[in-house]
């Protein structure tokens, strides 16, 4: 047989189908499509809440056995254990310490849920108390998860409080968790009012400056703010309600070479480490539906017949 009636190609074994290359591509386009889509449409957000539905007898699973851990360590200490580490004099020195921090940590919980409740007393918003489950672990953030989501009533957008002032804001809401980006975040915003002069601004997040704290911009270099200024809620956003308190101002830079003061304010509320919070219900929400506009009456013309 002549070699040049030979079949040069390769066999189907050795077909691999598209290059290498031709599916980065692809797979790199459809990549970019999805997060596009994700980001203007929020396409993925019944699977992210499927997902955390899903998780959560996990996470409940993961946490419940640290709390018994922690809960149980004191009574599975056996007397014998006790009497090898010290005598009888350590022991009871010991003791009282445990108790004595126990009291500690008791009273300072108790003066917490007060706070809570004289400042749900105060507000006429429709609230709900939660607790804190655990920190997010995004490390380049601030922000929490509570143990109330969407089955409880609670939305996205809803203002969170501790007993002392403004805490953060609910931005994703989960069936039965929620997560709350506190205000010292560096995505997070909110309208604040100077108490002492009235004057409004927006205080951001400022985690990087200052040891993580708010900062007021744009800011004029003569604006009349003082250190110790309370700013609390404007009530212009539709979010927070009038009047809660959000910071205190903590140092002023004024600068020749700009135009605008760099202010750093110090949250009112306890963000390193909250354990109670009460969700409060978005002021937009609450406002009512305006009823549609009469349509208007046209006045008959001149020489009509009736």
């Amino acid at each position: 047989m002549p070699l040049g009636t030979l079949d040069r190609t390769p066999p189907p074994f050795f077909n691999q189908g598209p290059s290498a290359l031709t599916k980065l591509i692809f797979c790199s386009a459809l990549a970019l499509f999805l997060m596009v889509a994700d980001a203007r449409f929020a396409l993925m957000r019944p699977l992210r809440a499927g997902l955390a539905t899903a998780l959560y007898p996990v996470q409940w699973a993961v946490i419940e056995p640290i709390r018994l851990v922690l809960g149980g360590s004191a009574y599975f200490s056996s007397q014998a254990s006790l009497q090898a580490k010290a005598d009888a004099a350590q022991r009871l020195l010991v003791t009282q310490s445990v108790r004595a921090g126990q009291v500690e940590q008791l009273t300072l919980e108790n003066t917490r849920l007060r706070q809570l409740l004289e400042l749900r007393a105060q507000t006429t918003t429709p609230a709900q108390s939660a607790e804190v489950l655990y920190d997010a672990a995004d490390p380049y953030t601030h922000k929490v998860v509570i143990d109330k989501g969407t089955s409880q009533g609670v939305v996205a957008g809803s203002p969170v409080l501790d007993g002392l002032g403004v805490l953060g804001q609910v931005t994703r809401a989960y069936p039965m968790v929620s997560e709350v980006t506190l205000l010292i975040d560096r995505d997070q915003a909110i309208p604040v009012l100077n108490t002492r002069t009235g004057a409004r601004s927006v205080a951001y997040g400022d985690p990087a400056s200052y040891g993580g704290q708010l900062e007021l911009r744009f800011m004029a270099g003569n604006s009349d703010v003082q250190i110790g200024d309370v700013l609390t809620t404007s009530g212009v956003d539709g979010v927070y309600p009038l009047g809660l308190q959000v910071a205190t101002i903590a140092k002023i830079e004024r600068r020749a070479d700009s135009a605008f003061a760099r202010i750093y304010c110090t949250p009112v509320a306890q963000v390193a480490g909250p354990r109670h919070v009460l969700v409060l219900q978005p002021v937009a929400a609450q406002i009512p539906e305006m009823p549609p506009a009469p349509a208007p009456v046209v006045a008959p013309k001149k020489g009509a017949k009736k």
